[in-house]
């Protein structure tokens, strides 16, 4: 599903990613391990072409990483965002019109995954009403609520208790089971031992 081949990149001449390499197969998920400053959400970026490698390539399906792929693409970044004075529902079906869904699709498959994760009396409330787990896991719903092929999660259990984490494997899991191919960045390794087929960990930067 996902083949990342000899990535690097280098900003103004220090270098953050060496060539680095590694496959993930649908229905598997990959952990990806590193210090703080190591290039983890570098390469994030790179694979989600919000960044250009300075060498190496993204590939997916089998061939090179496009802007059209990334319909077929669910990424939670570090740093989240919602629109604060939006509601729930609203937001989900917006953004999952924006990766190709149509409304009537987007508005089925939302209140689908409301339901699914306990949210369903969130629906018509502001993002700036819910608790922070409830923000977290509406982060999480608008990832997964186009049925993407492949899950890219940047810390994704930051912010959630124990309740949540659990949860949110139990989550991961379910669309792993279901095809899904996942990449995870996390310092969470208890989590991603119980989820995870492999790990990789990427070294500190080159100075």
């Amino acid at each position: 599903m996902l083949k990342v081949d000899n990535i690097t990149k280098s900003f103004g001449g220090h270098r953050v990613l060496d060539k680095v390499s590694f496959d993930i197969a649908a229905g598997e998920a990959m952990a990806l391990f590193g210090a703080n400053g190591a290039g983890k959400t570098t390469l994030l970026r790179v694979i989600t072409l919000l960044l250009p490698p300075d060498s190496g390539q993204v590939l997916f399906g089998g061939c090179p990483m496009t802007p059209s792929d990334l319909s077929r693409i669910g990424y939670l970044p570090e740093e989240r965002g919602l629109y604060r004075h939006a509601a729930a529902g609203e937001q989900a079906v917006y953004l999952a019109r924006l990766k190709g869904m149509s409304r009537a699709d987007a508005v089925a498959s939302a209140h689908a995954w409301f339901d699914r994760l306990g949210m369903a009396e969130w629906w018509h409330r502001p993002v700036r009403s819910l608790s922070k787990g409830m923000q977290q896991r509406l982060q999480l719903l608008v990832t997964v609520v186009h049925s993407p092929a492949l899950l890219i999660l940047d810390e994704p259990f930051s912010g959630f208790d124990e309740a949540g984490c659990a949860m949110l494997c139990r989550e991961l899991a379910a669309l792993k089971t279901s095809g899904t191919a996942i990449l995870l960045s996390t310092h969470n390794r208890q989590a991603a031992a119980k989820l995870c087929d492999k790990t990789m960990c990427l070294d500190s930067p080159t100075p």
